[in-house]
């Protein structure tokens, strides 16, 4: 009505009220009425603002990847920035301009600049891992930019939330990855199989070992059987060879004894002998004697009987003693 108008912002937009180009009142949260004809307000919003970002960058190794994330950044001089980018609302309160849309933009594209920068001078699988480097290169540069400045904007916060290939790229990777991962599991079953074969070979080792050692045993046990039977025998013909000598001496004893009886013997006649001992000598045996003497000097003899009783005599057993009684 008459071109009054009444203006009520919220706690987190910052106004200002223009009247003929000059600042008449500013502030967050203000409401007051104005004349529409020759006022110009603007309104910044000095709450957080999160934007969303989606952009594709390439690797040093000339890979595409695809960085999806959240900017979180919020007006600190909503009069620098209203001069910078047209803020004016008309009468509802709607924007005059497309320039609130463009702030989101300016920023992005300096988070994309500071990106591309960084994934530049890395190789793909090292970008696909580089989240908190990338979050702490850019976050680091894009608050010392001359463009976050001069808009009189915060940068509270950036996150990664993905770094995605190309799909071919990344069945490639999944291939590789997977490939690699059917290595390990060959190289783990191969070491087991390694570290089975080498405990089997410390058990036939010990198995070995203990195998020597019990033949060693037995040797030793055989080599001492056998010690103790040669000293057995040494000590049999140490006993043998002692015999020997004591039979030597007992019979070159007895011989030397019967020698010292018969050499007062061997000058007398033996039938001087036989005639010593007549009482013992059996009479058949005396008899032949006689023969003999007879046979001897059977040129001295003429004529010589005998009788048939003499030879029957002769020829019939002498019978034997009968045994003495115990």
């Amino acid at each position: 009505m008459l071109g009054i108008a009444f203006m009520k912002a919220t706690p987190t937009t910052y106004v200002l009220h223009y009247r003929n180009g000059k600042v008449v009142r500013e502030g967050a949260g203000l409401s007051f009425f104005y004349y529409a004809p020759s006022a110009s307000i603007v309104a910044v919003p000095v709450s957080s603002v999160d934007v969303p970002f989606v952009f594709n960058e390439v690797t040093s190794d000339f890979q595409n990847i695809a960085l999806q994330g959240q900017l979180t950044y919020r007006v600190t001089d909503a009069k620098r920035l209203s001069a910078m980018l047209d803020f004016s609302v008309n009468a509802s309160g709607k924007y005059n301009s497309e320039d609130p849309e463009k702030l989101k933009e300016r920023l992005i594209n300096a988070t994309q600049v500071l990106a591309s920068a960084v994934t530049h001078t890395m190789p793909l699988k090292q970008a696909l891992a580089a989240h908190a480097q990338l979050v702490g290169s850019v976050m680091a540069s894009l608050r010392e930019t001359e463009l976050v400045q001069m808009l009189g904007v915060e940068i509270i916060s950036l996150s990664i939330i993905a770094i995605t290939p190309t799909p071919e790229t990344a069945k490639a990777l999944e291939a590789d990855a997977r490939e690699s991962l059917l290595r390990q599991s060959d190289e783990a079953i191969y070491a087991r199989r390694n570290a089975a074969v080498a405990q089997e070979r410390l058990i036939k080792e010990s198995e070995l070992s203990t195998e020597i050692a019990v033949e060693e045993k037995r040797r030793q046990i055989g080599e001492t059987k056998m010690a103790a039977a040669i000293a057995l025998e040494q000590q049999r013909a140490g006993l043998i060879t002692r015999k020997v000598d004591n039979d030597k001496k007992s019979a070159d004893s007895r011989a030397y004894e019967l020698a010292a009886m018969l050499t007062p013997l061997k000058e007398v006649d033996w039938r001087t002998l036989m005639a010593a001992n007549a009482s013992k000598i059996d009479p058949k045996v005396m008899v032949s004697m006689a023969f003999r003497d007879l046979a001897e000097n059977a040129q001295k003899i003429g004529q010589l009987n005998i009788t048939p009783e003499l030879l029957d005599s002769l020829l019939k057993p002498t019978p034997e003693a009968p045994a003495p009684r115990k």
